[in-house]
């Protein structure tokens, strides 16, 4: 793929600060994994042999490691020269390999490292039998994303970087991984128990918080082909899930990914499948290539919540193909592809219910906003993230929401879908298969509005954009307030009106079961989220709220945060249930905010519930609940 001057990558002004790696010198291109995994010391290691090419002339390689225990390092074949620096909190650990001699731009190499991960690696998530559903098999899964990638393995541990991959994992239990599996077989039978050999290939190239791996007792079951696709879907999960996870998705998986195609470019992977995580997993969705890691939280029963994987999905485009040169610039990548993932929902069910997926959105980016009024910097789309500090700290829906509404705004700024899908069509086919800063975003953005016809008017109408205030504002409100399509939320809100309104004249023989018996379960979760908006009501109003709807009663996880939300600020009524409730789930969406509320209304049984429970959430939650409670690990 040719540039134009117009684009080219990121200089050591745009340096990523997560990474030790010196990465703007030598540049990885393929990794070769073969591991083993340990079930007994919850480890797996082997080695990691690395290609890279010189970027500049280079005498050094540095890497990225976390918590490994680096055993040898080979170059090209022979014994290497390597250190390990001091450990920098998060950061980790250089591993600085000399190379033999000067290294001329263009030159190539090859760095075997033998290792083993420990058991302080936070990527890693390992379930003892009991924690799973049929409780006779462990259980491990990885989150890389963002700076976890490291304590798997050695690599140049940054967005910027993009390498392929390939991998020989040895397990007794099956072994899934973000590639294209070569043996053996997705749906042969194995023998639980035996030691296998899975051979896996990831062909596109991909940058590391990407590599992912998951092991344990699950089988696969494909979903039906669609006409005229040159890729398959298909559903991991545990045995005893299977039945609802298929029934859940079965129905509009392949149509979203063929939506998502035909709005974008042709999907580059092969295969979209998903997996169907145990509790803990601490996501909605982990969108490694070929292999979503889903949260059972949208097994809803009544497919509400499979917009979740229209995200994921989205994410094949921005992220997975376009990604973000920092996490500074990380809503190039969230904010595309939930600004994609909406597109999706409007084309499948119409434009109100898109207008209605920003009205929900809307409320937890005003949470987000609020939450960063001390760190005013995380309300900025551009994060502005300080050396070696930690990308996990800005994490929120900051750049999935504001960055959609962006995008959204600068939709209509110049004309709507007719105009601006071309351009995204535009966009995509410019950056695939590279990182980019917001900066090289905009210069594209100016450069195709002003090759087309009108060209002057598309221009005028992008200067009057107030820049400056989206992508490095701050405060609680979006720079313009956009208006929505009320058609779907009209009838939430005024019934929530009228609940609030109750308050005073104590009046509830108003309502009955009928209220909602129309609502979609995304308006019940508006109707919530208003009721959240005012203030604190009675005990008594929330449990007759509870009684007449059945709220907590509900299988919808979004449904059920939201009324904890609601009944966790008026008393202590709810507190044993919500408590019960966040033990098993280790998605932070819900955990954390439970875990908050629960610590304001009855801090004792927060801090118990937490310490019982907290081998049960992944490193990443269990670090994050822990500083929402005041915790020491």
């Amino acid at each position: 793929m040719s540039f134009s001057p117009l684009y080219t990558p990121p200089t050591g002004a745009d340096r990523d600060l997560s990474t030790l790696s010196n990465y703007l010198e030598i540049r990885t291109t393929h990794i070769d994994l073969v591991w083993a995994i340990d079930w007994t010391a919850k480890t797996f290691g082997g080695s990691a042999a690395l290609a890279f090419e010189a970027v500049t002339d280079v005498d050094e390689v540095v890497l990225d490691t976390s918590y490994l225990s680096v055993e040898a390092v080979d170059i090209d074949g022979a014994k290497g020269d390597w250190n390990l620096d001091e450990r920098i909190d998060v950061m980790g650990q250089a591993l600085r390999v000399k190379l033999p001699k000067t290294l001329k731009k263009g030159e190539t190499t090859q760095i075997k490292v033998t290792y083993s991960t420990t058991k302080d690696c936070t990527a890693v998530g390992w379930l003892n039998p009991v924690q799973t559903k049929s409780g006779k098999y462990p259980y491990l899964y990885s989150q890389a994303q963002a700076i976890h990638g490291r304590s798997m393995l050695p690599c140049q541990d940054t967005p910027a970087m993009k390498a392929t991959y390939s991998s020989r994992v040895t397990s007794t239990l099956p072994v899934l991984m973000s590639a294209l599996r070569k043996s053996p077989a997705p749906d042969q039978e194995l023998e639980l128990g035996k030691s296998i050999e899975y051979v896996y290939d990831q062909p596109v190239a991909i940058p590391s918080y990407l590599i992912a791996i998951a092991s344990g007792e699950v089988i696969y079951k494909a979903f039906p082909d669609m006409e005229g696709r040159n890729w398959r879907t298909g559903v991991w999960t545990e045995p005893l899930t299977m039945k609802e996870a298929y029934w859940e998705f079965e129905e509009d998986t392949a149509k979203q990914v063929a939506c998502a195609e035909d709005l974008t470019s042709a999907y580059r992977f092969g295969v979209y499948d998903f997996l169907i995580l145990p509790d803990s997993f601490p996501y909605g969705g982990m969108e490694n290539c070929c292999l979503t890691f889903a949260t059972p939280t949208l097994l809803a029963h009544d497919r509400s919540l499979v917009d979740v994987i229209a995200h994921e999905i989205s994410h094949s485009w921005f992220g997975n193909s376009i990604g973000c040169a920092s996490w500074s610039h990380f809503w190039l990548n969230e904010g595309w592809t939930t600004y994609l993932e909406r597109l999706i929902i409007g084309k499948l069910h119409g434009e109100p219910a898109r207008n209605l997926s920003y009205i929900i959105g809307k409320v937890g980016l005003i949470e987000s906003l609020k939450s960063y009024e001390k760190t005013p910097r995380f309300q900025s789309l551009i994060a502005g993230y300080k050396e070696h500090e930690d990308p996990d700290e800005g994490y929120s829906q900051v750049p999935y929401e504001k960055g959609s509404n962006f995008l959204l705004y600068l939709e209509r700024t110049v004309g709507g879908l007719e105009h601006f899908l071309p351009y995204m069509k535009d966009y995509v086919k410019t950056f695939t298969n590279t990182s980019i800063t917001t900066e090289q975003w905009r210069e594209h953005l100016f450069d195709y509005f002003g090759k087309q016809k009108d060209s002057e008017t598309y221009l005028k109408q992008l200067d009057k954009v107030d820049w400056d205030a989206w992508l490095h504002g701050t405060g609680v409100k979006l720079p313009v307030e956009l208006e929505y399509d009320d058609s779907l939320s009209k009838l939430c809100l005024e019934l929530a009106a009228r609940w609030d309104k109750a308050r005073t004249d104590n009046d509830l023989t108003q309502f009955s079961k009928k209220d909602m018996a129309e609502f979609s379960s995304e308006q019940v979760c508006v109707f919530l989220d208003k009721l959240g908006e005012y203030e604190p009501f009675r005990p008594a109003t929330v449990r007759a709220l509870d009684e007449l709807y059945d709220l907590n009663k509900s299988h919808n996880a979004e449904i059920k945060l939201r009324f904890y939300k609601v009944a966790l600020i008026s008393g202590p009524e709810y507190c044993d249930s919500a408590a019960k409730w966040v033990e098993t789930k280790g998605r932070m969406k819900f955990c954390r905010p439970i875990f908050r509320l629960l610590n304001v209304q009855d801090h004792d049984l927060a801090i118990k519930t937490f310490k019982a429970h907290a081998n049960f959430y992944h490193p990443i939650a269990r670090k994050m609940i822990a500083k929402d409670l005041g915790v020491e690990l």
